[in-house]
């Protein structure tokens, strides 16, 4: 028996055809990063027998790639909230989260995630998540101070601030320079593996699912050792095998807009397996088409001073905005080259840091000298910037509505980078397309039926994160995390099969 030609995540086995079954649990996990971890102690707190199958040979997944930031507030504000001075109200949160996500947006699941977010926030200091009291006050897209609190999306930004008061809701794990998620995740992998109803079987590849004739999950096919065994799970299976970034042939027929990206962000298993196992028993796949794509042009801070434009030298968005924003931006432009150009001040100590890593298109002593080496239209430039300045004078973005503490004349000298997808910078990009679930993590039909015995949570489920124009760092693992949790809870939660 070949995984090629009789088992693959498409097909699902009939308990029917299982001779015997060569395990057995309560709930089987699929993958051991952030969201199977999570539900893993939940579910074994709960009093089910867990047996997490993790591809790799230690846990961690696409979390402990991560810097770990978790977006949480709401309910007047975390410990660290608090500490720092903010009040942050869930109402707020909830509206920023609603704009987030956009059309796409689930709101029950939202709601939830804000009205229990703080909650969330306890359950892991309790584990041992360790978050300082403090406040990173400097713009950035991660705090490699040891420094927790900081702004992490477009909170103050157009057109959020209009309809939310901004609070700070990335929280960063006390740790200096960016190592969260690998702390994050040694923390959560001491807590399975000191919880006795716990057992995790790395080196395993699961196969595919295994359904009775009612269409109920009832079990899992892995591999190990290079053989197929057939799992009973008698409470059902949770999919927590991440994204499809690493599937390419998944990311050309559901997200062509992500080829655009340089660099997918994740793990070798995000393959899109447990999405295919979900939808090959019926589960419903959303959201496929959407992904966090990121053109990140800060730090330094003093970036977010200049302009970004398109190739016909008009400004297309506010540059106050959370970097993905940008780069969801701009894959909608038409034409086929973008910089973004700041003064020789501003421009500062974007060689020492930054992650973009764009060349550098063109320099200026004059707006017109600048203008001729980008081979921009004459006197295009100059009119764009000649507006923008006016409005630096006046306090006002009267185009885009960039906050006026960002708003300064751009003087020449100047300097203009390139960032166009696929000329040179850094671009990175992962998918936001899962599996249909309700709050609870149960997986359900085009018809929101649910699938019995059948849950998913990270980036495996289409979560509270819909849109890179939306998204704010830490909402994944946010996401991740919390509905690990509930898909944990409500998996222990069902009658066991006899």
């Amino acid at each position: 028996m070949t995984e090629q030609s009789k088992t693959n995540p498409s097909q699902p086995r009939h308990s029917r055809d299982v001779a015997q079954w060569d395990m057995e649990t309560d709930v089987a996990i699929v993958g051991f990063g952030g969201a199977g971890g999570c539900a893993a102690i939940e579910a074994a707190d709960a009093g089910s027998e867990v047996i997490i199958f993790e591809l790799a040979s230690a846990s961690g997944g696409s979390t402990a790639m991560s810097s770990a930031e978790i977006y949480m507030g709401g309910s007047g504000g975390t410990r660290v909230q608090q500490a720092c001075g903010f009040d942050d109200s869930t109402e707020d949160m909830f509206t920023y989260m609603m704009m987030s996500a956009g059309p796409q947006a689930d709101e029950v699941k939202i709601r939830n995630y804000c009205e229990n977010s703080a909650a969330h926030f306890d359950w892991l200091v309790d584990l041992g998540v360790p978050f300082k009291d403090s406040f990173h006050e400097e713009r950035a897209i991660m705090c490699l101070t040891d420094d927790c609190l900081l702004y992490t999306g477009s909170e103050k930004a157009y057109p959020f601030v209009e309809h939310a008061k901004p609070c700070p809701r990335g929280h960063n794990l006390y740790v200096e320079g960016d190592n969260g998620g690998p702390l994050f995740m040694k923390i959560v992998t001491a807590n399975v593996d000191k919880r006795d109803h716990i057992s995790v079987e790395y080196e395993t590849r699961a196969l595919t699912l295994i359904i009775d004739d009612v269409g109920a999950v009832v079990g899992l096919v892995i591999r190990k050792d290079q053989k197929e065994i057939n799992v009973r799970a008698r409470q059902g299976v949770i999919l927590c095998a991440g994204g499809f970034n690493m599937n390419e042939e998944m990311v050309q027929k559901y997200a062509p807009m992500l080829t655009q990206g340089t660099e997918p962000i994740g793990n070798p298993g995000d393959t899109g397996s447990g999405i295919q196992m979900g939808m090959s028993v019926g589960g419903a796949a959303i959201n496929m088409h959407e992904g966090f794509i990121s053109i990140p042009y800060y730090p330094p801070a003093s970036m977010t001073f200049g302009i970004a434009i398109n190739d016909k030298a008009q400004r297309f968005i506010n540059e106050d905005v959370y970097h993905a924003r940008l780069g969801h931006a701009a894959l909608q432009q038409q034409g086929d080259r973008l910089y973004f150009i700041v003064t020789v001040d501003d421009y500062g100590s974007y060689e020492k840091m930054n992650f973009l890593g764009a060349s550098i298109a063109g320099t200026g002593e004059s707006v017109t000298e600048l203008e001729d080496e980008l081979g921009l239209r004459k006197g295009s430039l100059q009119q764009t910037i000649d507006l923008y300045n006016e409005d630096c004078v006046t306090g006002e973005d009267s185009q885009y509505h960039k906050a006026s503490q960002w708003l300064k004349p751009l003087e020449a000298p100047l300097v203009a980078l390139d960032i166009t997808p696929g000329r040179g910078c850094f671009v990175p990009w992962f998918t936001l397309g899962g599996l249909d679930t309700l709050p609870t993590g149960q997986v359900v039909d085009p018809q929101r039926q649910i699938i019995p015995g059948l849950y998913a949570a990270g980036r495996t489920a289409c979560g509270i994160v819909r849109r890179a124009e939306g998204y704010s760092s830490g909402m994944s693992v946010g996401d991740a995390t919390f509905s690990g949790r509930l898909a944990g809870k409500q998996a222990a939660s069902s009658t066991k099969a006899a």
